[in-house]
């Protein structure tokens, strides 16, 4: 039917839809994307960009699971060699710098910064696409857990997956209106058990493999000592405030918090606190109780909408302010400040957790309105 480029992680839910697409009959072409931290053996994309083919010639000393190490990039090679699919691996790790910086640069001034959507918005279905384009593909397909619908326009809307425990909408919100013509999301419309079933049926040495949980480029799993080698020369300790200013404790860098984080705190007293507040400034850490965590309303800013006409007048929406968190009922309206269009949400209920950083998502439904990056 048509040619298709699939970002292929290692993981059952990719490999998976590799045989889905087969089954539709499309030419499917696995791409195992490098963009873990560089390794010596690596091979490197030349700078002219003149042969995004590359062999798999991969390796990482640390050995991590995630969703790029040498072990994935076996994984995935012998699922493609098992369905007869051709299989490249393409080194984007000149690219993935820049996702390595935007990380360390958030934590930096005290936001909670989320790698895993700017890395679909700029690699995934932005990199992902250049390759496409260079080998005549049609479409880019993933294994994320979301779906592709046409609504009553005909538009291709993006939608929540079938499986609500698994559903990855919401790092979706980002990618361009333009792309989601051009996407196939296979796995979206099953539950993960199913898919997990076909792994099996299918003789996939990747059915059992666990879900990736952390951050691929933070090797450690410590994403505040990954922020600390990396900014070595900025000193952001700082006190331990309570939110009626008493000086508690002492911390040793503001990139080891996150507002709504409970545990790890560094002090005990005695009842259950939050941070609540991160100040780049004073470089306090402000603690107070679940309560203080509670806010009626954000402004987020960089907004991206993926229905035709975007949004002008305010409207209802459920919005969704973290990926692991639920959509609460809000209304939502475009402001323009300064000369830039913000989107402003007011929720009907005090939503608790709201972080800087983080993206805040706009449903309709299971479809996907738009949403921004919170301020």
């Amino acid at each position: 039917m048509a040619r298709v480029v699939l970002a292929m992680s290692g993981g059952v839910d990719s490999s998976v839809a590799a045989h889905l697409l087969q089954q539709q009959g499309h030419d499917v072409i696995g791409v195992f994307m490098r963009h873990g931290e560089e390794s010596a053996t690596a091979c490197d994309l030349d700078g002219d960009n003149k042969n995004p083919l590359l062999p798999l010639l991969q390796n990482r000393a640390d050995h991590k699971q995630g969703c790029c190490s040498a072990s994935d990039a076996e994984d995935a090679r012998k699922v493609a060699d098992k369905l007869s699919i051709p299989f490249y691996a393409l080194n984007l790790e000149k690219d993935f710098s820049r996702i390595i910086d935007y990380f360390v640069d958030e934590y930096s001034i005290g936001r909670t910064p989320n790698p895993c959507v700017m890395c679909n918005n700029w690699i995934k279905f932005g990199r992902l696409f250049d390759y496409a384009n260079s080998i005549g593909a049609e479409y880019v397909a993933t294994g994320h857990y979301a779906q592709l619908v046409d609504d009553e326009q005909d538009q291709t809307r993006l939608a929540r997956g079938a499986d609500g425990k698994k559903d990855q909408a919401y790092v979706l919100f980002g990618i361009e209106k333009k792309y989601l013509s051009r996407m196939l999301l296979p796995v979206g419309r099953f539950p993960k058990t199913q898919i997990r079933e076909m792994a099996t049926d299918l003789g996939l040495r990747v059915a059992e493999k666990k879900d990736s949980q952390e951050i691929c480029f933070v090797t450690s799993g410590h994403h505040g000592e990954f922020v600390k080698q990396r900014r070595e020369e900025i000193d952001l300790s700082g006190e331990i405030v309570t939110t009626d200013g008493a000086v508690v404790g002492q911390h040793n860098g503001i990139e080891n918090y996150t507002i709504g984080q409970r545990k790890g705190l560094g002090v005990a007293l005695g009842t259950p606190h939050y941070v609540v507040k991160i100040d780049r400034d004073s470089r306090q850490i402000v603690l107070g109780d679940h309560d203080a965590l509670g806010k009626t309303s954000l402004q987020a800013d960089r907004t991206n909408w993926l229905t035709d006409p975007e949004p002008t007048a305010p409207f209802r929406c459920q919005a969704q302010i973290r990926y692991n968190s639920a959509p609460q009922q809000a209304t939502a309206s475009i402001l323009e400040v300064d000369g830039e269009h913000l989107l402003e949400v007011d929720f009907d209920q005090p939503v608790h957790g709201i972080a800087p950083g983080q993206a805040v998502v706009c449903y309709d439904g299971d479809l996907v309105i738009g949403g921004g990056w919170i301020r």
